[in-house]
């Protein structure tokens, strides 16, 4: 989906509780500021290399290319520095206070390992904006003087990126818009050894079966992608919305197919038997307070402005969905933010095999599994 579609969109729906224009302003604004934070990072990193050295070798193998940082060997006014670092990267993603970090080092690719240990390592990390637009990725080397590096083409000495660990970013994105969104999520299940819910009700399920996203060719300063879905449909016991928010933490990277045999949506939670799928992607310029807030308007409105949801039946679905694209900003359907690709009008009890998204960015297999009661 491109800025086009996406403005389309927007006028089609005619939103009025929408101010995409702001959003996006802030949403530029807050890769600015994220890039910035990791900036003075890595420049703090490369003039102390000397000291964490023993610590950054210990932390990397060919089995894990990442390094907390708070497994760093900081001094107390570094460690300081970093806690106030870290406050301002989760004030603008919309995450809470938490204790565990969020930052990260990652070795540009498993092939410097070798060198690393014998080379003294330049520091970088991705630019704001759009990556079709960078020139050149910034990177200090020890004594804090400046390189540019090629944005495609990987380097050969060996570089250390400062990034936001985004597994821990999504994870408490997550839990921030399950929290925001309960009011329209679907209600818990009875425990399945329940006896009315195990005498009666099989639990009618579409698994994820397979899922390859189209490659790409990110920039090598890009880390692994952090995936999600938005399971959007209505409620079979109440004229609103549900918004079911499913972790995917296995998809690392584009090009790449997985089966990792997810049940992705219970289709007791949705009238019609019919449901779509939002995927979106964790990115620096996610705040998930907003992101949370444009949802909630959506879960608002949508079926105030539709009298009697009968008369459309399952069409209803698809202009929800519709929905929550045009709430978000255009900067989030270019390549580098969090659009993924979007899935209109699923069946319960359908096989759906190698299916393409509307945006033909990820192929799916989908199989209906029963699951039947103890």
């Amino acid at each position: 989906m491109n800025k086009k579609i996406k403005s389309l969109l927007l006028s089609a729906l005619a939103l009025p509780f929408v101010s995409t224009a702001a959003m996006e302003t802030t949403s530029q604004e807050r890769s600015v500021q994220i890039a910035e934070q990791k900036r003075a990072l890595a420049l703090s990193f490369a003039e102390n290399y000397a000291r964490l050295k023993p610590s950054i070798l210990a932390s990397t193998s060919s089995y894990d290319l990442t390094i907390e940082t708070s497994e760093l060997s900081l001094a107390n006014k570094e460690i300081q520095a970093l806690k106030q670092v870290e406050t301002r990267i989760r004030s603008a993603k919309g995450l809470p206070h938490n204790p565990s970090s969020i930052t990260q080092l990652r070795v540009a690719d498993s092939s410097m390992l070798n060198s690393l240990m014998s080379e003294t390592p330049l520091f970088a990390w991705a630019p704001a904006g759009n990556e079709k637009s960078w020139q050149f990725i910034e990177a200090f080397d020890t004594q804090g003087n400046t390189y540019h590096l090629p944005v495609n083409k990987l380097p050969e000495r060996p570089v250390l990126i400062v990034e936001l660990d985004n597994k821990q970013a999504l994870s408490e994105g997550i839990s921030v818009l399950k929290k925001a969104l309960k009011p329209f999520s679907s209600e818990p299940k009875l425990a399945l050894n329940s006896t009315t819910q195990s005498t009666t009700n099989p639990i009618q399920t579409s698994v994820l079966k397979s899922i390859h996203l189209q490659d790409d060719e990110e920039p090598w300063v890009s880390g692994k992608a952090e995936v999600y879905s938005i399971v959007t449909g209505v409620s079979p016991s109440r004229d609103e919305p549900v918004l079911d928010i499913v972790d995917m933490p296995y998809l690392d990277y584009d090009g790449t197919t997985y089966n990792p045999n997810q049940i992705i949506i219970y289709w007791d939670r949705y009238r019609w038997q019919a449901a779509d799928i939002l995927m979106m992607e964790q990115d620096d310029n996610t705040n998930y307070k907003e992101l949370a807030s444009r949802l909630l308007d959506v879960a608002t409105e949508i079926l105030k402005a539709i009298p009697d949801p009968e008369v459309q039946g399952y069409a209803i679905i698809p202009q929800l969905t519709n929905k929550v694209l045009a709430a978000m900003p255009d900067s989030w359907f270019t390549n580098d933010d969090d659009y993924v690709d979007v899935y209109y009008t699923l069946f319960e009890g359908q096989r759906y095999s190698n299916h393409k998204g509307a945006s033909s960015n990820a192929t799916i297999t989908l199989e209906p599994l029963t699951i039947q009661p103890r």
